[in-house]
């Protein structure tokens, strides 16, 4: 992927945000998804936040995002796994995932069974 198209590909941060900003809703919906791909490093997009800066629901939906797509084919790659998709969550743990919400998904995958459909 050139690093044009990987540009494109982040738009859809900004563009989930654009969609949801103006829906009423109790949870900051346009923020989770325009903080989703941040990472608490301070080494994600589309702000460079850290740490605490990123809402709980956006470190969550992080995480979920990076097993889901990881696991999953996509057009421009294939399917790399769910154990290569969970290593990675226990690899960058406290580092581009929040501690506690990789140690959650670990679990949820290794002790309690839950797979991807």
């Amino acid at each position: 992927m050139t690093d044009i198209e990987f540009s494109l590909i982040k738009e859809h941060s900004r563009i989930g945000y654009e969609m949801l900003k103006n829906v009423e809703s109790p949870w900051p919906l346009a923020q989770i998804v325009y903080q989703h791909h941040e990472r608490m490093d301070g080494s994600g997009y589309p702000r460079n936040l850290k740490g605490d800066e990123i809402l709980m629901e956006a470190r969550i939906m992080a995480v979920a995002d990076v097993v889901e797509s990881m696991a999953s084919h996509r057009p421009y790659r294939p399917a790399l796994g769910i154990e290569a998709a969970l290593e990675e969550i226990k690899q960058n743990r406290g580092i581009l995932y929040d501690a506690d919400v990789a140690d959650s998904c670990l679990r949820l995958f290794k002790e309690k069974g839950y797979q991807l459909i």
